[in-house]
């Protein structure tokens, strides 16, 4: 049996940004509070809780006048309450969504119905969405052109799949044709996504089994088992310990690894040892 790691895999440019700043500002400053986690990964949150670093959902339940924003950032709402408080922000904001939020600004600024093709939940989307104000919407599917104006701009939540994100804009474009006066798309996909989800049809393409390893709770790695489901048996999995020895019975020869961008390489590497002592 032979075990492949993604080319492309685990921890992104922007999620290692973030737990380095918060980290080195823990440890200059004293313990700390995220608003939100800082990635959708429980053993990165409890390696940061060993820093000092703590949760907050709300500003009304920080302990001290510093908060970190998430690396999936916030809405301005967030940001002048904050500074109207008279708390110090540190602000990890992922520079992948800060151009979402930017890009989504800059077409409400114009006049334009600004939809973001992703999660209206996701904390990243909300975010985006506060830069939008009332001319902003996310969904996942063409929504009625009553709500939009006639000039209509398009943006996708940083870790949706390219083909997805095409899929969308395509059917948008043939539903409302007739109605579009102007449309402008901005593809706001991360690249460290597209490489991860390249990296992981490719070995998909070649593996009897996919593992792939991440948070249930991130989106990212959530659109890695979705892609690679479509091309062969794939689990999703948090941990070594949810690795079910069925899984490689039959004719399982080359198991594939691939891992969200806030999935630590300690974690991928335990998952690697345990299926090493499958064999």
């Amino acid at each position: 049996m032979q075990i492949e790691k993604a080319a492309e895999i685990g921890f992104c440019t922007g999620v290692r940004r973030a737990i380095n700043m918060i980290e080195r500002a823990a440890t200059e400053l004293g313990p700390l509070q995220t608003l939100g986690p800082i990635v959708h990964n429980q053993q990165v949150v409890d390696r940061l809780a060993e820093h000092g670093v703590t949760v907050a959902e709300s500003l009304d339940q920080l302990k001290r006048e510093i908060l970190c924003i998430s690396s999936h950032g916030v809405g301005p709402q967030v940001i002048q309450e904050a500074e109207a408080r008279g708390i110090r922000i540190i602000d990890t904001t992922c520079p992948f969504v800060r151009r979402s939020q930017v890009a989504a600004k800059r077409l409400a600024n114009s006049g334009f119905s600004v939809i973001v093709f992703g999660d209206e939940n996701h904390r990243e989307v909300q975010g985006v969405l506060g830069y939008a104000g009332e001319k902003g919407l996310a969904t996942v599917k063409v929504p009625s052109f009553k709500k939009l104006s006639p000039r209509v701009g398009i943006l996708s939540q940083t870790t949706q799949s390219f083909s997805a994100f095409h899929n969308f804009v395509s059917s948008f474009v043939q539903t409302h044709l007739e109605s579009i006066a102007e449309l402008r798309v901005v593809n706001t996909i991360c690249d460290a996504t597209r490489k991860h989800q390249e990296a992981a049809l490719e070995l998909a393409r070649r593996s009897d089994l996919m593992l792939v390893v991440g948070s249930r709770g991130s989106a990212n790695t959530k659109r890695l088992a979705e892609l690679c489901s479509a091309l062969v048996e794939t689990h999703h999995i948090e941990t070594a310990q949810e690795i079910d020895p069925k899984w490689l019975s039959g004719k399982v020869e080359r198991i594939g690894i691939t891992a969200g961008a806030s999935t630590p390489d300690e974690v991928i590497d335990e998952v690697i040892s345990r299926l090493g002592g499958m064999q």
